[in-house]
Parts: structure tokens; C-alpha cells; sequence
């Protein structure tokens, strides 16, 4: 019994279960799922081996099933199952045979419930192979280009089969090794493999398991994808971007209203005013009758080298002591390894909310002074001064924090998505 055009069933010719004959005329193999025997399709089905007690892969997938994909019906004609292992790890997935009478033949693999979809690549690729031995002696991740995509180096797996049954163009036999180098890019990976002596580059592309279950077919739940697979594409919310391009847009607003309030310069409460710090303590009268908004006081002292801690307390027209406080001055400067450096202020600021209208007290107090090196003058002044009806801008600034937050969290799920995919690959600068 040769293979004939128009055979659709046969029967083992080990067991003498019937078999579906659903491939194409390039099927060479067809290995029965009842007693494990490899069947030479070109030669009467005549059995080459005996493939016993191997363990079927968990896959909902069936030969026989039939599904469209990429517009494409595709019948499952054989299962393969892989098994990689590797520092005391192991991987295992499932690649199923597909058989188009249109497109002729295509692989669905399953892997950790992601699908992806792979055909024999025969398009320009420069260069034209990527081999392990490029691989490790690259100084940087080698890539290749294929249709104006750039595809960068990800992996390298030497995998064995651990199951087989169906048709297939090739003869598969379990433990049969083979050695994959993979490269991906945007959208599609290029798995450059040798089995042996032979090579072959396969373009694959990412399928959702809800689509590749209903497409054939199958209960949504039969697949349940863990982690994320390399070839899985991001999938934004369906309001992302203009959420996120909304958030840019109004961070910059708010950041332009606060540098606006915090640029207001409001009214002088009162005039710089020098004070000795030996004729301290020492009282100074501030009117301001805008209670809507802030109130400022600046102090500037001669620090050189030196620092000094100025205590004061401001009161109320009504003689209510509103709070007590302090502010340091420091300034230090030098040189080392023929290089000038400069740290600390000579001025620094306070603000407050006025309760009420009037004449505020501010009472300066005794500092705590201190030198640091040899060119250190301990200071000896301080100069004080008010302004009135000042805008803060901190409260809009924390709102552009805040939507800056919302941009950056849709920025940085497709940046960790992004890491994710490439966590899988194997290269090392070491």
C-alpha cells in the first residue's frame, strides 16, 4: 500500500488501529497514537520503529482538530513533545503539526498556556545564519536583519523529544536532540535550528491563547498563560494613552501655574534690617493686613566659614504667640586637590498664614554661633526683612507630582512588560 491521492484513513500496520491520514503529500512519517509505531507513509506504511510508554504532553490540542488562523484553515496532523533542561532546570513545551491543502505546513506550539505560531522561513535574512559560535564570541548580543526588522540575539536551547505521534514531513524520534538560537524583534522571533546536520529558520509570531482556543474550537479556559511570554505583545487599557498623554499635558500646567504663584513677589512688610547679634534680643514691628495669603521673612547673615542658629518667635497683634522657631546660616568654602568648592546659605526663609490684620512682632533672639578651618569668621549680624501677599505654588507642584504619577505608571507598565520579555534571554556582558 503506497500513499495515494485521496487517502483519508489508513489502518497500523503494527496494531491495526485506524488511523486518519490528514497531511499532505510531503508527510514521509506518520507515528500511531495507540501503540507508539513510526509508520513510513512513502512505503506502505511499513513500521520503522516503536516509540512505547512515552508520557503525552498536556496540550488541548488534537490532531484532527481544525481552526483558522491568519485567515488560513489549518487541521493538527501531529504533536511533539520538547523537553529542555539546563542547570537543574526544566522546560518543556508542545509544538503540534499544522497541514494547510492551501499553505502547506506550519507548527502551534504550546508553552506555559502561551501559543505562538511558526513557519519554515525562506525569506532574505543578512547575515544569513546565526550559529553558536557567533553567539559566543560576540562581544555584544548579535542580531540580524529580516523585512526591515531588526532581530536581537535572545537564546540559546538545546532541547530533546520526549513524545511523538501523527504525521510529520521529517522522521522524529524520541530523544532526538536539536540545538535553537533565537532572535526576536518587535513583533516576530527567528528561530535559527540544527538538528544534526540539517538547519532551519523558523518566523514565529505571538498568538493570544483566546484566540487560538476559539479558534479551534476549544473552552476559553483550556489554556491558562503564566508569566510573559517573549513574543507576548503589550496590550494597553483601552483609555491608556489618552490618559496618559492627559496627565503629561496636565503636569505641565500645574508645574507653570506653581512657578507662576511661587514667582509672585507680593509687597515689602519691611525693609532689610541689620541687627547686632551682641545687642540681641531685639523686637521688630511687621504691618500686614493681607490675610488671604502668605507672609515671608528672609534673614542673611556675614557667615564665612561659619555658622550661626537664630532663634525668634513671632506674635499676633493680639499678643497670641503664634509659634516660636529658629533658622541656621551656614556658609563654608576651600580648596582641595586644586579644585574650589562652596556648601551652605547665607539667607534663608520662612513663610506663615497672618490670622488677622495688624502690626506683627517678631523677636529676634541670642544665636548659637560656630568656625569650622583656619579662614573661618564667626558672624556677628544678622539682616531681616518681610514680604506680604505671597503665592505658594507647592500645592500645584504636588498635583503635577501627582499626574506625573499617573504618566509614569502607563509609561512603566510598558517598560516592565518590555523587561519581562527580554528576561528570558540568556546573554551575559561577563
Amino acid at each position: 500500500m503506497t500513499r495515494a491521492d485521496g487517502l483519508t484513513a489508513i489502518n497500523c500496520t503494527n496494531c491495526g488501529a485506524g488511523l486518519d491520514v490528514l497531511g499532505g503529500g510531503r508527510v514521509t512519517t506518520h507515528i500511531c497514537p495507540y501503540c507508539g509505531s513510526e509508520l513510513d507513509a512513502q512505503h506502505d506504511y511499513a513500521v520503522l520503529k516503536t516509540f512505547a510508554n512515552a508520557e503525552r504532553p498536556d496540550s488541548p490540542f488534537r490532531i484532527g482538530m481544525t481552526g483558522q488562523l491568519y485567515g488560513v484553515d489549518w487541521t493538527v496532523i501531529g504533536t511533539l513533545g520538547h523537553e529542555e533542561r539546563w542547570a537543574g532546570k526544566i522546560w518543556r513545551w508542545v509544538d503540534h503539526q499544522l497541514y494547510s491543502p492551501t499553505h502547506g505546513y506550519a507548527w502551534l506550539t504550546v508553552e506555559d498556556g502561551h501559543v505562538t505560531f511558526s513557519r519554515r522561513f525562506r525569506g532574505l535574512v543578512r547575515p544569513a545564519w546565526m550559529g553558536e559560535t557567533w553567539v559566543e564570541t560576540a562581544e555584544h548580543p548579535p542580531t540580524v536583519m529580516c523585512r526591515g526588522e531588526r532581530y536581537v540575539y535572545l537564546q540559546t536551547s538545546k532541547s530533546q523529544i520526549t513524545f511523538a505521534e501523527g504525521e510529520f514531513t521529517w522522521s522524529p524520534e524520541i530523544g532526538q536532540s536539536s540545538t535553537t538560537i533565537s532572535a526576536m524583534s518587535r513583533a516576530h522571533m527567528l528561530d535559527f535550528s540544527q538538528t544534526g546536520t540539517e538547519r532551519e529558520i523558523y518566523r514565529s509570531s505571538y498568538v493570544f491563547a483566546a484566540d487560538a482556543l476559539a479558534a479551534f474550537g476549544l473552552p476559553h479556559d483550556a489554556l491558562r498563560p503564566v508569566g510573559v511570554h517573549p513574543l507576548e505583545p503589550y496590550i494597553p487599557g483601552p483609555h491608556s494613552v489618552f490618559l496618559r498623554k492627559t496627565a503629561i499635558l496636565a503636569a505641565m500646567v500645574c508645574l507653570l501655574i506653581g512657578a507662576i504663584f511661587h514667582l509672585m513677589p507680593g509687597r515689602a512688610a519691611l525693609e532689610p534690617t541689620q541687627f547686632q547679634f551682641a545687642e540681641l534680643p531685639q523686637s521688630v514691628s511687621i504691618p500686614i493686613d493681607d490675610t488671604a495669603r502668605l507672609a515671608g521673612l528672609y534673614m542673611e547673615s556675614d557667615v564665612s566659614n561659619s555658622w550661626a542658629y537664630v532663634p525668634l518667635e513671632v506674635t499676633a497683634p493680639d499678643g497670641t504667640n503664634l509659634f516660636e522657631t529658629g533658622r541656621t546660616l551656614e556658609y563654608y568654602f576651600g580648596r582641595e586637590d586644586n579644585e574650589s568648592w562652596r556648601e551652605g546659605n547665607r539667607r534663608d526663609s520662612l513663610f506663615f498664614r497672618p490670622t488677622v490684620a495688624g502690626d506683627y512682632q517678631v523677636t529676634l533672639h541670642p544665636p548659637e554661633t560656630g568656625a569650622w578651618g583656619t579662614q573661618s569668621r564667626l558672624p556677628s549680624q544678622v539682616t531681616l526683612w518681610a514680604r506680604s501677599g505671597l503665592s505658594s505654588g507647592f500645592w500645584m507642584w504636588g498635583l503635577a507630582l501627582g499626574f506625573g504619577l499617573v504618566a509614569l505608571w502607563h509609561y512603566g507598565r510598558a517598560f516592565v512588560h518590555k523587561k519581562r520579555r527580554w528576561a528570558h534571554g540568556d546573554w551575559s556582558e561577563e
